[in-house]
């Protein structure tokens, strides 16, 4: 006995320091855990941080020093520089403030695209593409303007709709400035049929419209909004809802028939872009 109990003192002895060993593993796994999941999440704050201030935060968007305002063919001037799609006399209005870089403008054209084109299609509304350069004044560099300027270009080429729409589809991440590289947006102009000429690519990289989209940034700054995209309806806010209804493909158009309820759809004919 005197020989075994020194033994099973020593194994128990063994097991407890192993179990303390795993408590102590168990802690440090958990702890981990912990600081991954904290780092997780202030990563999603920072996230939401940076929203609000590209929301709301904007400094000069980019707009110093951009040249004589020269506006696109067909565009709108005025207090609200716009680019208008559709039937001229359409009951409805879209109108659309966005930025190029914004990456919810792009989860927003990317989700009603086709819907709007539809609406435009049968002379229930027609769309002003209101153009801003939030992002440029937020994150700094000039992919917001440059990319404004491109589009305007594309209007003046009759190429408005579709260049905007291979913009959006093929939208570089927020923090990659790729847009502000003249040789990016001409290299996507190509896959607009018709639209990589040597006029437009003059009008590119003159600048040509720089000052017209700066001059519709200023607007943008004067409105009300709190960021891109800011979608109003004949006037009211349906972005990202429209009193308590959430927008949606379905609400989208439910809404454009109840504002034409009684009314003729346009049928006249819409500009070339």
């Amino acid at each position: 006995m005197s020989e075994k109990n020194p033994d099973g003192r020593n194994g128990s002895a063994r097991e407890r320091l192993k179990e303390q060993r795993e408590r102590e593993q168990a802690r440090e796994k958990q702890r981990r855990v912990l600081i991954v999941s904290a780092a997780v999440v202030g990563v999603l704050g920072l996230a939401a941080v940076v929203g609000v201030i590209a929301a709301g935060g904007d400094k000069d968007g980019g707009s110093d020093k951009a040249g004589p305002v020269v506006a696109p063919s067909g565009a709108l001037g005025g207090e609200k520089p716009a680019i208008v799609t559709g039937r001229p006399d359409a009951p409805s209005t879209l109108a659309i403030w966005e930025d190029f870089r914004c990456p919810a403008c792009a989860a927003f054209e990317n989700a009603f695209r086709d819907t709007i084109h539809e609406l435009e299609a049968s002379g229930a509304l027609k769309t002003e593409y209101h153009l801003a350069t939030l992002i440029d004044g937020n994150m700094g560099g000039s992919g917001s303007l440059r990319a404004a300027n491109a589009a305007a270009c594309a209007q003046d080429a009759g190429k408005f709709t579709p260049y905007h729409d291979t913009l959006y589809i093929n939208q570089p991440p927020e923090p990659d400035d790729a847009f502000a590289k003249n040789s990016k947006l001409i290299e996507l102009a190509a896959k607009v049929p018709g639209l990589d000429t040597p006029d437009f690519r003059s009008c590119v990289e003159n600048g040509t419209h720089d000052g017209w989209v700066a001059a519709s940034h200023d607007a943008f700054k004067k409105g009300s909004f709190r960021g891109t995209p800011s979608v109003l309806l004949n006037g009211e806010a349906i972005f990202p809802t429209k009193g308590s209804e959430q927008i949606s493909k379905e609400n989208l158009k439910k809404w454009v028939a109840e504002a034409n309820k009684g009314k003729k759809p346009g049928t006249a004919s819409p500009p070339a872009g």
